[in-house]
């Protein structure tokens, strides 16, 4: 499972011009499943989403999580992020988990962060053409793997 997080101080998503998560000052992660992901990689990635230490502390060190701050978490499902683009010009998405799959490992992604962070979780919708809009902070982006 892959999380390509960013520290963001706002960011929303829109399916067909209505709002479906938004959330301030936080992280912003686009999560692409792959066919070998399971349910313990969701939790992993979960818990690996909010205890890494992207925000800065009184030194202006990136010492301080997620968890620390209480800040917003946004999931949103990006298939294209388990693309193989080693040959070629065209992606191939052979990693990507399908559908069905894939859906089931982000609701279990996004119930395990809801249970876990005290601060607000929002999530994009499976399968919608998405309109994603963020302020990016920093800019600071991270790939992460669970």
């Amino acid at each position: 499972m892959i999380g390509f997080l960013q520290r963001v101080r706002r960011a929303s998503v829109d399916v067909a011009d209505e709002c479906v998560g938004e959330i301030a000052d936080g992280l912003l992660v686009l999560v692409g499943i792959r066919r070998e992901d399971d349910a313990a990689a969701a939790e992993r990635l979960a818990h690996r989403l909010l205890a890494y230490r992207v925000f800065t502390d009184g030194r202006g060190r990136m010492n301080r999580s997620l968890g620390d701050t209480g800040g917003g978490l946004l999931l949103v499902p990006q298939f294209t992020l388990c693309a193989d683009t080693r040959r070629g010009l065209r992606p191939g998405f052979e990693p990507a988990a399908p559908p069905e799959q894939a859906r089931g490992l982000f609701d279990e992604l996004v119930r395990v962060a809801e249970v876990a962070h005290d601060g607000p979780v929002a999530r994009g919708r499976f399968g919608a053409d998405m309109q994603v809009a963020l302020i990016n902070d920093g800019p600071v982006s991270f790939w992460l793997e669970a």
